[in-house]
């Protein structure tokens, strides 16, 4: 199968620090499902575990752990899903990454693809859904379903990014106000003079 990956970490502009490759397809065993890759996303996880460091890797580095595709082929111990279904996911970092035509990811962390997305778009939302979820609902406590966030307001810088996008949806669908704000380089005004 086809594959990007590296065996260094170099410079992004460096001639080798991403790599076509042919390796060998996997095969799903327990929980696992072999997901033939439609799309990947990228996101700083993939630049910080890419960027520049004195390691070498006997086996090729895989990144890309958002993704879609189809299922193909399931472990033998799955039980969620079968061939043919449509799925998203943010994958395991301990693991190889998506950037292949073939991924093994374990069924538990996976999602059914919403049929009103095209993979592309699936692709793009895990790990950045996850986030916006995780710091509303689990480290600010906002309750989904509390009347009394109508008289509710917060404030999410970065409105306009990954996260913070889907942040200021997750907080209108609980009924908060949303008071959004674009990141401004440090030192530089809105007419972008110091």
């Amino acid at each position: 199968m086809k594959a990007i990956g590296l065996y260094k970490y170099l410079p992004a502009d460096h001639p080798e620090s991403l790599l076509d490759l042919q390796l060998e397809k996997p095969s799903p065993s327990g929980r696992d499902i072999l997901v033939n890759v439609k799309a990947v996303s990228v996101n700083p996880v993939d630049t910080k575990v890419r960027s520049p460091k004195d390691k070498t890797e006997t086996e090729p580095r895989i990144l890309g752990w958002d993704a879609a595709g189809t299922v193909v082929e399931t472990g033998p111990d799955c039980t969620l899903f079968q061939p043919g279904d449509e799925v998203y996911y943010a994958g395991s970092i301990i693991r190889q990454g998506a950037n292949s035509e073939f991924h093994l990811v374990d069924e538990r962390i996976v999602g059914k693809k919403p049929a009103s997305l095209d993979f592309a778009e699936a692709a793009a939302l895990p790990l950045t859904a996850i986030t916006a979820w995780e710091a509303l609902f689990d480290r600010l406590g906002i309750d989904m379903d509390h009347t009394d966030n109508k008289k509710k307001s917060i404030l999410i810088i970065g409105a306009a990014g990954g996260v913070g996008s889907i942040a200021v949806q997750l907080a209108k669908v609980a009924g908060l106000t949303v008071i959004g704000r674009h990141r401004l380089t440090p030192g530089i005004s809105r007419m972008g003079k110091k």
